[in-house]
């Protein structure tokens, strides 16, 4: 920034800087070359850059903030708040949300393996874009994933997620037997889509600030995500479906994934070529978490979805199906926030990779089958006991 300019005032870069700063574009003028992929790729990727060192510059006090919406956008709160909340208000709810997150991130490894995404925060360090005057980036602890970047996970799964709540808000609340006015139900999706896009909006703005993601990728994550939700809200047999189809689909979606890497890896193509990249970039090997490569999200969805087949297909949930009342459902919902808590608190070893993976999987499928019929079985048991000692 200009030194004369009151700098507690955001500043973009001066027309001057961001010529000195993107030699390519001037190259090509002069040239008179055609514009390929990759330059236009190098000018997206380098004013993203731009954007993080402006809302790092002009932004900093908002750091904790930024951190925070980061950490409260990944999938785990789904699992462990969302779901059990969504579940034990409205069942068809929280089935919805598990397939949403979970088909949803599933199509993101995919589309990460194939878009090959850069990353800022490694991207800054290895291009040639800017000569001389590379722009100065900070990284925080949320900064060094390992997966491509391509589209944003974060965001691809906020939207998918709040968009499902959103409109499963609107589904019970407007519907013609609740008979609401016209002008109640426009102030309604009013107050809720603002609400949904303010979260869109924090949630690509921390994904930038910590260098995580460019914001075409922030961008392209949430449309994914809102389309991904959007399929669901007009698929119904995920409601009724039978333990032989989840496992059938866990089985597909593993098998496809796995099978998919291996291909590209017989023929030369290594997709996993973003842990290099992130272990030699990141300032703080610490950050680098073994959670946040591919493979360990993969596993850690297909448990999920697994383990919520398991649930509702157990005889303690067939057992507990009957139980009802404000009691009994509040009752659920504190218990399985308090009980998954505690649970998610338990972090698998990561000093051997099978056995992280497998414990991953068997970690998160867990989380559903505990919400969805042991914690319900033990807090009705609990309530008849109570009620034959009254």
């Amino acid at each position: 920034m200009d030194g004369s300019e009151d700098s507690s005032a955001p500043s973009f870069p001066s027309k001057q800087q961001q010529d000195t700063l993107l030699p390519h574009k001037s190259l090509a003028a002069e040239c008179g070359g055609p514009i390929t992929m990759t330059t236009l790729m190098d000018h997206m990727q380098g004013y993203g850059v731009y954007t993080t060192e402006y809302l790092q510059t002009n932004y900093k006090e908002a750091q904790g903030w930024f951190l925070f919406v980061s950490w409260a956008a990944d999938l785990r709160n789904t699992f462990f708040v969302f779901f059990p909340l969504w579940f034990h208000l409205k069942e068809s709810v929280g089935t919805k949300l598990i397939w949403v997150a979970v088909i949803g991130d599933w199509l993101n490894l995919v589309f990460k393996w194939i878009l090959f995404g850069e990353r800022p925060y490694w991207w800054v360090h290895e291009t040639s874009y800017f000569g001389d005057s590379k722009p100065h980036i900070e990284q925080y602890p949320m900064t060094c994933e390992t997966g491509p970047g391509s589209p944003s996970g974060h965001a691809m799964g906020a939207a998918g997620v709040y968009y499902a709540m959103v409109t499963a808000i609107l589904a019970i609340t407007l519907s013609k037997k609740k008979k609401r006015s016209s002008t109640k139900g426009m102030y309604l999706r009013g107050a809720l889509w603002t609400f949904f896009w303010v979260v869109q909006v924090c949630v690509c703005l921390s994904r930038v600030f910590i260098a995580a993601h460019f914001p075409h990728q922030v961008f392209a994550g949430v449309f994914t995500g809102m389309a991904v939700a959007e399929a669901f809200n007009r698929v119904q047999w995920i409601y009724s479906a039978s333990m032989k189809k989840y496992f059938g689909v866990t089985l597909f979606l593993t098998s496809f994934a796995v099978g998919f890497y291996v291909l590209l890896k017989a023929v030369g193509v290594d997709l996993l070529w973003t842990l290099e990249k992130a272990q030699t970039h990141c300032v703080n090997p610490a950050w680098v978490h073994m959670d946040s490569t591919p493979f360990a999200s993969l596993l850690r969805n297909m448990g999920t979805l697994f383990g919520l087949g398991l649930g509702l297909h157990s005889p303690l949930r067939t057992e507990t199906k009957k139980s009802g009342g404000a009691t009994y459902r509040a009752g659920c919902v504190i218990a399985s926030l308090l009980l998954l808590h505690l649970f998610d608190s338990i972090k698998p070893p990561t000093h051997t990779a099978a056995l992280f993976y497998l414990l991953s999987f068997c970690k998160s499928a867990t989380v559903p089958l505990a919400t969805v019929s042991i914690i319900p079985y033990c807090v009705s048991s609990l309530m008849n006991m109570s009620k034959k000692q009254l």
